[in-house]
């Protein structure tokens, strides 16, 4: 049996989705399982991401120019006039997520390159698991496709920095 055509009798709202929703969200699972494996030895964490982008700016590799747009993209999405929007709280931030400086990060507060980037990769990172552990299915993984475009750029930047054989 063909995949799509079993989501698209099954899974709520997936028969509604466009051909660019439903690519964005494919290639999202593929760039991030790439990601996780080769940026984060498989262990994927907002500390591993910290870390890691950290890391960058210490070697002088972190191209922070790569990430501008899908960081304002975000910012845009998370707060509106320096107040949270309804969207904020749907990331479902965890306690080890590094709340505060996501929070700093999205108001605009904290401009550090290597905080920027993390926190750019903690979000991509959240929508991961929102999609992965099923929290985006609540609503169909309706209205995702601006969401799902930013998430991979970030993934696609990310991944020229660390380098593939």
């Amino acid at each position: 049996m063909n995949p799509i055509q079993w989501l698209e009798r099954n899974a709520p709202g997936f028969d509604t989705l466009s051909e660019k929703e439903r690519a964005a969200i494919t290639h999202f699972v593929l760039l991030w399982s790439l990601f996780e494996a080769r940026a984060l030895s498989t262990c994927g964490s907002s500390r591993a991401i910290l870390a890691l982008t950290h890391d960058w700016l210490a070697q002088g590799r972190l191209v922070s120019e790569l990430f501008s747009e899908s960081l304002l993209y975000f910012q845009q999405r998370y707060y509106s006039s320096g107040m949270e929007t309804d969207y904020l709280s749907g990331l479902n931030l965890r306690p080890n997520d590094y709340r505060d400086l996501v929070y700093e990060v999205l108001k605009g507060d904290n401009t550090n390159p290597a905080d920027c980037v993390a926190v750019l990769l903690i979000v991509v990172y959240r929508i991961r698991n929102n999609l992965f552990y099923g929290v985006k299915w609540a609503y169909g993984v309706q209205g995702q496709l601006s969401n799902f475009t930013h998430a991979n750029a970030t993934l696609m930047n990310a991944l020229s920095i660390v380098g593939l054989p």
